[in-house]
């Protein structure tokens, strides 16, 4: 695997939604049951998705380089602030730290992108991981799973 990403400086977002405190192997159940949760509020009180939904990671500070996959971390469903307007859905708001990231186009579940990033890209790139959120952008056709489905990865960085 050989993926170029895209480099930006991202404006900072706002965004609402819900999370959950989880590990990696815990991920497995709750990440859809987060989804899940976020799309029927939304259903509820929307007749049409936002055009993006934010699939947001934070991660205590020293994670990666004392990495457990039993180290809890926060997942974050989110969406646009402006797209639930006043609506008092009962949802926090997340505040997504602009700065440098590095983009990567991904299509498909297999998830073996992420250590692609982390174990070859990252060491080789001239940058270092920024504690900052990690997070996904999804289109609102994403489909968890489905081979076509496609999705934007940020990873924070910094120079080294």
């Amino acid at each position: 695997m050989h993926l170029q990403p895209a480099v930006l400086n991202l404006n900072s977002v706002n965004l609402t939604g819900i999370s959950a405190e989880m590990s990696l192997p815990e991920s497995q159940i709750q990440i859809p049951a987060l989804w899940g949760n976020l799309r029927r509020k939304l259903k509820q009180f929307f007749s049409n998705d936002p055009d993006f939904f934010y699939s947001v990671n934070v991660y205590p500070e020293d994670y990666f380089e004392n990495f457990n996959p039993a180290t809890p971390f926060t997942k974050y469903a989110l969406v646009p602030a402006e797209y639930a307007g006043e609506l008092d859905l009962g949802w926090e708001t997340f505040s997504l730290p602009g700065g440098l990231y590095a983009v990567f186009n991904h299509k498909g579940p297999d998830i073996s992108i992420f250590n692609y990033i982390y174990s070859q890209w990252l060491p080789q790139s001239g940058f270092m991981l920024d504690n900052r959120p990690h997070f996904e952008k999804l289109p609102a056709d994403y489909i968890p799973g489905h081979p076509e489905s496609a999705e934007e990865i940020y990873i924070p960085i910094r120079p080294v």
